[in-house]
């Protein structure tokens, strides 16, 4: 009997000996294995549990279509959408427990798009010659990825290879041995935030949600946090979303990488999940701090963070675009929408005195807010800032009107 059952998957064709060693190691510690081949060039050394056939019929297509389509990247794509719609269907199934994927840079490819078809939760590694490159966009990772470098492995096993496939085999197999299902006990509110440094609404909030009967999950957006936000309310994990801090979005928009995907905004209102928002950090735009500015902010004053990370003062003309780009996503919502926007701030140093403090900048952004954020959306203005206790009292009252009248489970 085994515990936990993994499902490895890679190009049969090329990488057998190396994904069957990943499989025996995995059989060693007592977990059991599903063997996935994406392979398009030929059969496999040894059966498999879901042949490429398997693959390529789930999404839609054949192996005839993919052998035939005339280029690999156009054949790797057919095998990626059928294994993406395989994975999702036999976790739904129970069949598995966590996945392990190896590739270069065509395995990865696809191994990005299978991962994000799974819930976040489910162990997913991926081996790969390519983990930790500028060549993977932050886009296509899934929140809880793990990737590990596939050291000395493009072609063979071999002593150095050896390390890092065993340790990913483990690694799978513990996470799914150790990994703690949500209780499901109590309706969970998503939050938006920063550091409690910079934003303290949450620290209110939180414990007057809880007192409530509520659980409360933040997320730090800084980009995989927004992925990972999105991803449970695009699945209904959300009673109710307090969306506080849009900057990924607004990062998004000005081409930083410290984003969170096409979907940033979305999840919450195609899923119709109650919506209460606000415009936190949309006045500034984030950047690696190791990066220079892009030729567009060459000229503008950064803050820095940190090594990592740093920030740049929008003009009122991207201010406006941005929302603009935010009436656009509230308005596609099938759920009820709640705006806030505190009029004398929604960055810790925008006050008075403060390197960001731009009252111009701010009074365009409202503007075209009032004018963005229409019906069937509400809208609340306060004079105040996003870190006053007027905020997460206003937010609160929302909150509790909506439980009062059945909106909120």
């Amino acid at each position: 009997m085994v515990d936990r059952t993994i499902l490895v998957v890679g190009t049969y064709d090329t990488k057998n000996p190396e994904l069957a060693y990943m499989a025996e190691r995995i059989r060693t510690l007592g977990g059991g294995v599903l063997t996935m081949d994406i392979g398009v060039l030929g059969e496999p050394a040894a059966p498999v549990d879901y042949s490429r056939r398997d693959v390529a019929a789930a999404g839609g297509s054949s192996i005839g279509a993919a052998v035939e389509a005339g280029h690999e990247n156009a054949a790797m794509q057919i095998m990626a959408k059928g294994a993406s719609a395989l994975a999702a269907g036999l976790h739904r199934q129970g069949k598995f427990h966590g996945i392990v994927i190896l590739g270069g840079t065509m395995g990865t490819d696809a191994a990005l798009d299978i991962c994000k078809a799974l819930p976040l939760g489910v162990p997913k590694y991926v081996v790969s010659t390519i983990a930790f490159s500028p060549l993977i966009p932050p886009d296509r990772l899934s929140a809880d990825i793990q990737m590990i470098l596939w050291a000395g492995g493009l072609y063979g096993l071999n002593s150095v290879c050896k390390a890092t496939l065993s340790e990913a085999a483990g690694a799978v197999l513990g996470a799914a041995r150790a990994a703690e299902a949500p209780a499901d006990d109590r309706p969970v509110v998503g939050m938006t935030s920063l550091g409690s440094g910079s934003m303290h609404y949450m620290l209110t909030l939180k414990p007057a949600l809880e007192a409530r009967g509520y659980e409360v999950a933040i997320f730090h957006a800084t980009g995989m946090g927004g992925m990972a936000f999105e991803n449970i309310a695009s699945r209904g994990g959300f009673c109710c979303v307090m969306d506080f801090t849009l900057v990924e979005l607004g990062n998004r928009m000005m081409g930083s990488v410290v984003e969170a995907g096409e979907d940033r905004l979305l999840g919450a209102g195609r899923a119709g999940i109650p919506q209460i928002v606000a415009p936190g950090y949309l006045s500034l735009v984030h950047i690696p701090a190791w990066q220079d500015p892009p030729p567009r902010f060459a000229d503008r004053p950064f803050h820095i963070h940190n090594r990592l990370i740093k920030s740049g003062l929008l003009n009122e003309a991207e201010r406006r675009e941005i929302a603009r780009e935010v009436g656009r996503r509230l308005a596609q919502s099938t759920g009820p929408v709640h705006f806030i926007l505190p009029a004398q701030g929604i960055v810790k140093w925008d006050r008075p005195g403060y390197e960001a403090h731009d009252p111009a900048g701010m009074a365009a952004f409202s503007d075209e807010l009032r004018k963005s954020v229409r019906p069937p959306a509400s809208m609340t203005e306060l004079d105040c800032h996003i870190n006053d206790a007027e905020f997460a009292e206003a937010a609160l009252e929302i909150f509790d009107a909506w439980v009062a009248d059945g909106t909120v489970g």
